[in-house]
């Protein structure tokens, strides 16, 4: 070597930078390593079990190991860069090749020892051979003093290695403590024994770790524990307690092959496996062949891995997606992903196999799926065989196929199964919906199995039963031992009667049970099931069950609503002609309130008005009508309870009709107003005769113009006055339009009718007050051709006038007068008549002698009496007062009025009666 550098100075320098890089590259800080994997080679290559013994002595670090000792190959591979002498040794890594040259970072003199002897190397001694060649090597030194301290070694003679080891390494180091660099050996041994398998105990100052191989894959070192998979390609994964321990993505994780090289990895496990490095032992060789066959068994083993670990651990094994940390970390994870893909390791719900995750199906429902359910699921039949089992939640980059909430509904339409396994699948679910948002609304098609043996889709068209619950064809009633509480969360109700009753499945069969019966169905067991829950006290009619199918006395199916019990109040009222049969007497041990509730008619039932049910309901206008009570145009707008059927009542049979109806008090209070109030007032026959034509027996005001309504059993007295106003009998004048007054004038115009002038006094006023109210206009009636007088008797119009004042009385002679009530004017207007004020007029015969109205005892008494005061003007006394009449003649009156506004009179009083009359008239004038 020395004749080499004499001669090529170059050579020297190449030899000097090339052991520095080493240093200083690719092994620098790995000499604990690289010695660990001499030991490791050296018992492969005796074939004993590797032992490192690691101490500091006299100031130095000595790390001797057992295995075959240093030799003479061993030695030139020493001092010759780039030549292990083992290149080629089953299961070696390199040893005394060029990693031998990372302990040249601490020691520059390190010394190997054997039994038979050692050799030493040294940077100082090299140099002193160096300078004495002299020549251009020399000068090399002397330019850069840097020698490659491996290159040339020297014979020493040492003590022997412990006893027990055969070779010993013994290092000085040049500026390190030896104590720290043996505890720096001490932190990475029990690494480097994963890396060599050889290395069966490491001895490190007070540290001992020891390997020990527990079978199926797992190794302790020391006190650590680990699972191995894979050969050449092999994978650790720590251990603790009993359960895996993956390293995070960022745990700074490198490639070692099998010592650490810088190959960043991401992966949960460590890999181990001799990928083809640079020659800094660095990097891999990625163009190397045999890199790209390394891959794939590496994923082989990973799969091999995650198979070997408990069922419930295997999901942490899965890579995590990331950006990889090296070229290599890229490879794998590919590699990786591609092999557990396809690789059955995903413990499966059925039979307790595994699956691949591309042919599995993870049970998703939003949430922590509940244990138990993929089993039970899976245990029901092979649409969920690919399930993967409780506790496994596949990570996404397996992109496992998902069974969601809906998708899981769906499915299990096709389950054919016992009832009891459903009741065990909604059990397990119900922890579910109340712990995860929304999933009741996503199970909202889980199937239910019913007591007739069908599977339906959805718990909210489902009724839950008890035992107590009647059998009803076409409802769904969940099979009792599938009832679980979770159905009523998801919507089925509880089949109680209400609920029952409600079912619009029961509603349309009861819609359809007439049909049905005459196509010769037997719908009984509907029947008998409905009125069961329609069996309560004092049941309302309840109008959704008036076409359930009964049968009539003459055995025909008839509507519920079509019949009447044979011994209903309401049987002996009904016209003969009336659609309505008689209920076949086996029905009657259903309960009378049942058979009243389902429609059979019993007495007079009220419901909410509906146009389509009651009589004439069309025709009927609220607002004009009863404006008082509804708001809204026409019957649409009319709001409260009616009575129905009143159109089935004979003609004749109406006075015991409606001592039955104002016995009831809902069909009373229905009487008093709205439609029923209409419809009786022009439908009921009372003497064959409406309502309208009859007036109270108390109804003073009216006698003579209407009949008094004859006694009627049931009804009559003061309480009922209501009912029959309500109908139509009059209890006193009411004009609402100009058929009601020409009814009126027609009534008082006929001589047949004995109409007192007081009663005839009250209708004019009524007739004037609703002419100024504008009721009806003059436009909308004739005048009549006979009127009613003073004294009640009937003449023809042309020969009356209307009586305006009372003092004209005395003059009229043989004229009749009309009695004017409030408003003659006005009255004289309606009937075209003149007043009698205007028709006699006149002048008073003499003065007469002046009378203070005060003077008179009697006229200030009567004034006192009525609350009035005394009229103003001027009042003359005659002994005989006469008047002489414009048209000839003359009379004798106790009063008139004079032409300045004082009145003449022979009777004061009569006269303080005509003032007073006169100043009212004038008062009431518009």
């Amino acid at each position: 070597m020395l004749a080499a550098w004499s001669s090529s100075p170059t050579r020297f320098r190449e030899d000097v930078n090339a052991e520095d890089d080493l240093r200083r590259g690719g092994y620098a800080r790995t000499w604990a390593a690289e010695l660990l994997q001499n030991a490791s080679d050296a018992a492969v290559a005796a074939g004993v079990p590797g032992r490192v013994l690691a101490r500091v002595h006299d100031g130095e670090l000595r790390i001797a190991n057992t295995g075959a000792p240093l030799d003479a190959a061993g030695v030139a591979a020493l001092a010759a860069l780039r030549a292990s002498a083992k290149r080629d040794a089953a299961g070696a890594t390199g040893r005394f090749g060029v990693g031998f040259a990372a302990v040249s970072a601490i020691c520059a003199q390190p010394r190997l020892v054997t039994a038979d002897g050692g050799v030493a190397f040294s940077a100082q001694r090299t140099a002193a051979e160096v300078a004495a060649l002299g020549g251009a090597a020399a000068d090399e030194l002397a330019r850069d003093p840097r020698v490659p301290v491996l290159r040339l070694c020297w014979p020493t003679d040492e003590e022997p290695p412990p006893v027990g080891y055969a070779t010993e390494v013994r290092l000085r180091p040049d500026a390190a403590d030896p104590a720290t660099l043996l505890a720096e050996l001490a932190g990475l041994a029990a690494d480097l024994m994963l890396a060599l398998p050889a290395l069966g105990e490491v001895v490190a100052g007070d540290t001992t770790l020891i390997r020990t191989e527990r079978g199926a894959g797992r190794v302790r070192i020391g006190d650590r524990e680990l699972l191995l998979a894979g050969d050449p390609a092999r994978w650790a994964l720590p251990y603790d307690d009993g359960r895996p321990v993956p390293y995070p993505p960022d745990a700074g994780e490198v490639l070692h092959a099998p010592t650490p090289s810088a190959e960043q990895l991401s992966l949960p496990a460590r890999l181990l496996a001799p990928f083809p490095l640079d020659p800094d032992r660095r990097r891999i060789r990625a163009d190397d062949p045999a890199t790209g066959e390394l891959v794939g068994q590496a994923a082989r083993a990973y799969a091999e891995l995650v198979g070997a670990v408990g069922p419930e651990f295997r999901t942490a094994l899965v890579p995590e997606p990331g950006f990889p940390r090296s070229p290599l970390d890229g490879l794998l994870r590919t590699a990786i992903d591609a092999e557990l893909g396809s690789t059955p390791w995903l413990p499966a719900a059925a039979g307790g196999g595994a699956l691949a995750p591309d042919r599995a199906e993870y049970l998703d429902l939003g949430g922590d799926t509940p244990a138990g359910l993929p089993e039970l699921l899976a245990a029901a039949g092979p649409a969920f065989d690919r399930l993967v089992a409780s506790g496994v939640v596949p990570p996404p980059g397996l992109h496992v196929d998902r069974l969601g909430p809906a998708g899981l509904a769906e499915r299990l339409t096709g389950i054919d199964t016992a009832p009891a396994w459903w009741r065990e699948l909604y059990a397990a679910l119900a922890p579910a919906v109340d712990r995860i948002p929304g999933l009741s609304a996503e199970l909202g098609a889980l199937p239910v199995p019913l007591a007739d043996g069908r599977l339906v889709p959805g718990p909210a068209s489902v009724l839950l039963a008890d035992a107590a619950t009647p059998e009803l064809p076409e409802l769904r009633i969940a099979h009792p031992d599938a009832a679980h509480p979770l159905l009523r969360r998801l919507g089925a109700a509880d089949a109680d009667a209400e609920t029952l009753l409600a079912a619009p499945a029961l509603l349309d069969a009861v819609e359809r049970s007439v049909d049905d019966a005459e196509a010769g169905l037997d719908t009984e067991p509907l029947a008998r099931a409905v009125l069961a829950l329609l069996d309560t006290p004092s049941a309302a009619r309840d109008p959704r069950f008036g076409a359930l199918a009964l049968t009539a006395d003459d055995g025909a199916p008839a509507r519920a609503d079509e019949l009447v019990l044979p011994d209903a109040p309401l049987r002996a009222l009904l016209d003969p002609d009336a659609p309505v049969g008689i209920l076949d007497a086996r029905w009657l041990d259903a309960g009378r309130d049942a058979l009243v509730a389902a429609g059979v008619l019993d007495r007079f039932a009220v419901a909410e008005f509906d146009p389509e049910v009651l009589h004439d309901a069309d025709r009927y206008d609220a607002d004009r009508y009863d404006a008082d009570r509804y708001d809204g145009g026409g019957a649409g707008g009319a709001v409260g309870p009616a009575v129905r059927d009143l159109d089935l009542v004979d003609d004749d049979a109406w006075p015991a009709a409606l001592a039955l109806l104002a016995a009831d008090r809902d069909t009373r209070a229905a009487m008093l107003t709205g439609y029923t109030a209409w419809w009786l007032s022009r439908h009921v026959r009372i003497g064959g005769r409406l309502p309208s034509t009859w007036r109270l027996p108390s109804a003073s005001t009216l006698a003579g113009l209407y009949d008094p309504l004859p006694p009627l059993d049931g009804l009559g007295g003061p309480a009922d006055d209501a009912v029959l106003t309500a109908i139509g009998v009059r209890a006193g004048i009411v004009i609402g339009g100009p058929d009601e007054a020409v009814e009126l004038l027609d009534r008082l115009a006929d001589p047949a009718r004995p109409v007192t002038g007081d009663v005839a006094g009250i209708v004019h006023t009524a007739l004037a007050a609703a002419l100024r109210a504008g009721v009806f206009e003059l436009d909308d009636l004739d005048p009549p051709d006979q009127v009613r007088t003073l004294t009640g008797a009937v003449v023809p119009a042309d020969r009356a006038v209307v009586a305006d004042t009372p003092w004209v009385l005395p003059a009229l002679g043989d004229v009749p007068a009309v009695p004017g009530g409030d408003d003659p004017d006005a009255l004289a207007e309606l009937l075209d008549l003149p007043a009698a004020s205007a028709r006699v007029t006149g002048t008073v015969r003499g003065a007469g002698e002046p009378l203070g109205w005060t003077e008179d005892a009697e006229i200030v008494l009567a004034c006192r009496a009525i609350g009035a005061d005394p009229p103003d003007g001027e009042l003359r006394r005659h002994d005989r007062l006469v008047v002489d009449l414009d048209g000839g003649g003359a009379v004798i009156v106790p009063a008139w009025p004079g032409p300045d506004g004082g009145w003449h009179a022979s009777d004061p009083l009569r006269a303080l009666v005509a003032a007073l009359a006169e100043r009212r008239r004038v008062r009431m004038m518009p």
